[in-house]
């Protein structure tokens, strides 16, 4: 079998993004000198608003005064510490532990109230493009994010072009930005491999700065689109041809004008390179560094191009194989299900032995038990991605994201935290709520009470009606772990070594297990399961029973007294609970 082979388009997409006429658009008016454009004035900043007449056009250019691109400071800051000392709306970098330009963010807090009033101002423009040069390109980066956090997701988004803008963020984020390919591809960032400002805080290659969107590297009349951002990082590191050389902005003028003239892009494989590859990505960055003048035309440095060529191929490989298997909700959702369905079984067969998926689980006496163990990982996997991911994305997108899954994620919470349990205080644990819960239940959890708090999204998820309680999950997933709590107690109160004090605790931790377990039967909001014969549950309630005595009443007490009432009368949903 032939495995196709792997290319880079970086040529043609530059091609296409010079033919378009809004690199034009966008330069004409950062240095637009048309006294009918008038330049609003903030604090250490301008910006330029031109609506173009008879097409809904409308273009941001922000300018950051001259100075202040030159005192640019290194420092990265984590925008949530900022927030403290600011009132921002702007929920997504502060979520999500993101670090911005101590420089860039610093201009932009100082200024969010105009940029609130901006972005009202502009937001219904069916066409939005928002562009800067140097610092302003910082600046007009993060109003496209201020702008991406309240436009509707069905909505077209802005598009944001900078010129020869330093990086702003960190891993953080490039990684939430990554996590929706519609935001990412939003940003198109312009760099002349001869201006410094691009790499100022990468020059040391231990920075934490990281690139995001799609770098359009341009040289003398030559340009090649990166979207992979170790890619950039490389480039970066590596274009600038005279350290020393002074860089006038206004460059960018002639380059773009040059760009666009040269709209068809001439052949460039003559300049004494031997392009007969039969390897389709190794020609295609070959193409891509010459473009960039990055291929050597001396013998003497050639193992130097080929050690650069080499590393761009290995880094461009690892990009597209990451895009290929991208985490898909949909796409695995679907391989998840089947796992799901052997649970199901399983919980079948474990209550035909009297026992509940739970406590079947927990003994591991069966081949059964065994078999399921691949699945419980393979489902915790799954949903911990899932959820890791999802927080990633943009507060809209997450959102989203997680009233999609909401009720497969709920299903598999109450089926699978369960499994965890039993393991947890098969070994010994104590105490799991507080001590071990898995962070990717709380928040599958919190996803559940805040849809129900705003959508009023029933929080039992499975519309439990008194027709199905035989068929139903517990509600509570953490259900098991509060019997197991409950075991350790009595066991607390029949140990003679036990204090006063200690005895004193178990037994108020047994009331309010008590009460805890009645609240829930009233709901309908446990599984018949717990009733087995085998199960833990049924275990502390022939331990307690027996500690408390026959003179001891309460109402979980009475309902407990007749197994008629559980197994029969619970179970068919006539039960009277008052």
């Amino acid at each position: 079998m032939v495995q196709s082979q792997l290319f880079s388009n970086g040529i043609e997409l530059a091609s296409f993004v010079t033919s378009s006429n809004l690199l034009r658009k966008s330069w004409n008016l950062i240095k637009s000198r048309n006294v009918d454009i008038a330049s609003n004035v903030g604090v250490g900043l301008s910006w330029k608003l031109y609506k173009e007449p008879n097409i809904d056009v409308t273009i941001i250019a922000f300018e950051a005064n001259p100075s202040d691109s030159f005192i640019l400071q290194s420092e990265l800051v984590s925008f949530a510490k900022l927030k403290e000392n600011n009132s921002l709306n702007f929920e997504f970098l502060s979520t999500k532990n993101i670090s911005l330009n101590i420089t860039a963010v610093s201009l932009f807090c100082e200024n969010h109230q105009i940029f609130d009033q901006l972005k009202t101002e502009v937001i219904s423009s069916s066409k939005l493009i928002i562009t800067g040069l140097a610092l302003g390109g910082s600046i007009a980066s993060l109003f496209t994010l201020l702008l991406l956090e309240s436009i509707d997701s069905k909505k077209k988004k802005p598009i944001c072009i900078t010129f020869g803008s330093p990086l702003i963020g960190d891993k953080s984020l490039q990684q939430a930005l990554s996590q929706n390919c519609t935001w990412n591809s939003c940003f198109l960032h312009i760099v002349s491999c001869n201006d410094p400002l691009p790499r100022r805080f990468i020059k040391d290659h231990t920075s934490s700065y990281v690139p995001f969107g799609t770098f359009l590297m341009c040289y003398d009349s030559y340009s090649t689109c990166f979207e992979n951002h170790e890619s950039v990082l490389t480039i970066l590191e590596t274009s600038i041809h005279d350290q020393n050389q002074v860089f006038d902005s206004i460059e960018y003028e002639n380059i773009v004008e040059s760009l666009y003239r040269k709209t068809i892009c001439k052949d460039i494989t003559n300049q004494n390179q031997d392009m007969s590859y039969s390897d389709s990505l190794h020609a295609c960055i070959n193409l891509q560094l010459l473009a960039l003048g990055l291929t050597p035309h001396m013998q003497q440095q050639q193992d130097m191009d080929i050690t650069l060529v080499k590393k761009m191929e290995d880094l461009e490989k690892k990009f597209i194989f990451q895009k290929k298997d991208k985490f898909d909700p949909s796409r695995k959702l679907n391989l998840m299900k089947k796992d799901m369905v052997d649970l199901e079984l399983y919980k079948k067969v474990s209550k035909v032995r009297n026992l509940g998926y739970y406590d079947s689980y927990k003994k591991m006496d069966f081949e059964c038990d065994q078999d399921i163990v691949k699945n419980h990982k393979s489902l915790t996997f799954y949903w911990k991605e899932m959820v890791e991911k999802s927080l990633m994305k943009p507060q809209k997108e997450e959102a989203s994201l997680r009233t999609r899954w909401l009720y497969g994620g709920t299903t598999y919470r109450r089926m699978v935290e369960p499994l965890d349990i039993s393991q947890y205080y098969l070994k010994g644990g104590k105490d799991y709520v507080t001590k071990a819960r898995s962070s990717h239940y709380k928040q599958l959890e919190d996803w559940l009470v805040e849809e129900a708090t705003t959508n009023s999204y029933t929080n039992g998820s499975q519309n439990v009606t008194r027709d199905d309680v035989e068929s139903i999950l517990t509600l509570d997933s953490c259900f098991w772990a509060h019997v197991e709590e409950a075991l350790i107690s009595c066991k607390q109160l029949r140990d003679e070594k036990s204090s006063v004090i200690e005895k004193k605790d178990a037994t108020r931790k047994l009331i309010e297990f008590e009460n805890y377990v009645y609240g829930l039967l009233m709901e309908y909001a446990v599984s018949p399961e717990i009733f087995l014969s085998g199960s833990s549950y049924m275990q502390w309630w022939n331990e307690y029973k027996e500690i408390k005595g026959t003179l001891y009443s309460s109402k979980l007490t009475c309902f407990m007294s007749n197994a008629y009432n559980y197994n029969v009368q619970y179970v068919g949903g006539s039960y009277n609970f008052k």
